[in-house]
């Protein structure tokens, strides 16, 4: 039987199936965070997530060795990936799920700004200016001056940041490198770092936390492969601008299970930050605006993602 030919229906099924299950991923992660370190989140998540993916790699009947071709490269991803990963759930762990949600997602516009001076790739007019109306959108989020300004806020940004420059870092070597390489080694940095760091703040925990951190960890390779899935299904112009959908859940688990009240200042910045990313990747998939796309080209870029669902190794 003749595998199913591409849908981009099933394609948007999937890839809304799988930013909720990020959604999902991201509310157990703030209740976790008020008793348990950022630390001992991640360590505990990439262990539960990590026997998944193990069995998945291993799995894998390509005849190529997980020795990386660009070691240092993939080092700063790993590096990179920790920076996202601490910040995004100390983030989440501090502020309202809406609020991180629209500082996250400024990732794709600093994608396009860090890709000009640290890639060579040509940006033109409109999406600079997509990038500048993007990051009002973040001010207006932040209001400062106004509110106060937070731990919490800076490592939001920190995140946002960081997962732009992995996906600068992925845009150079992700054709290059084995995807099984590129996830590999940024959950064995992640466990090793974490674990480091976590005996100074280890809390005891109990079962029903237990299962839920393996929850995070298993509702985190799910989306991932449904992700993939989707882009498999449709073309990235259709399933990127999906990955706002993940706002909604936010607001709904916020109000459901946080008692949070959406902000209208959030939500009015949040709305401006990803219409100028809905814009920024439209822009990106019409063949006439330029021969590179930076977004487009490197990946999902949330602060967990692993590497871009179609960047293709080189044989």
């Amino acid at each position: 039987m003749s595998p199913a030919s591409p849908s981009p229906i099933r394609g948007l099924g999937f890839a809304l199936t799988g930013f909720a299950f990020f959604a999902m991923h991201d509310a157990l992660i703030k209740h976790l965070g008020t008793t348990y370190s950022v630390f001992q989140i991640i360590f505990f998540a990439m262990l539960f997530a990590f026997i998944p993916m193990a069995t998945i790699m291993l799995a894998d009947k390509a005849e190529e060795n997980f020795r990386p071709r660009h070691p240092w490269l993939v080092v700063a991803r790993g590096a990179l990936g920790i920076i996202g990963m601490s910040g995004a759930f100390y983030a989440f762990s501090t502020l309202p799920l809406t609020e991180v949600y629209g500082l996250l997602f400024s990732t794709p516009l600093l994608i396009t700004a860090f890709s000009v001076p640290l890639l060579g790739e040509v940006v033109r007019v409109r999406r600079w200016l997509a990038v500048f109306i993007g990051l009002i959108g973040v001010l207006i989020v932040l209001r400062p001056g106004v509110s106060e300004f937070t731990l919490g806020h800076a490592a939001a940004l920190t995140a946002a940041c960081a997962s732009a420059l992995t996906s600068v870092v992925l845009r150079k070597i992700g054709g290059q490198e084995r995807s099984a390489v590129l996830i590999l080694y940024t959950m064995l940095a992640a466990l090793l770092v974490t674990g480091i760091l976590m005996p100074q703040t280890y809390k005891p925990i109990e079962l029903p936390d237990l299962l839920l951190l393996a929850g995070v960890g298993f509702l985190s390779v799910c989306a991932q492969f449904c992700i993939i899935y989707a882009y498999r299904q449709a073309p990235a112009a259709v399933i990127a601008p999906i990955q706002y959908s993940q706002i909604l859940w936010a607001a709904l688990f916020g109000v459901l299970f946080f008692m949070e009240k959406p902000d209208i200042y959030v939500a009015i910045g949040s709305a401006i930050v990803i219409g100028s990313g809905v814009f920024v990747v439209w822009r990106e998939s019409k063949q006439d605006v330029s021969a590179q796309s930076p977004v487009l080209r490197t990946g999902n870029p949330r602060y967990d993602a692993g590497p871009s669902p179609w960047t293709k190794k080189s044989e």
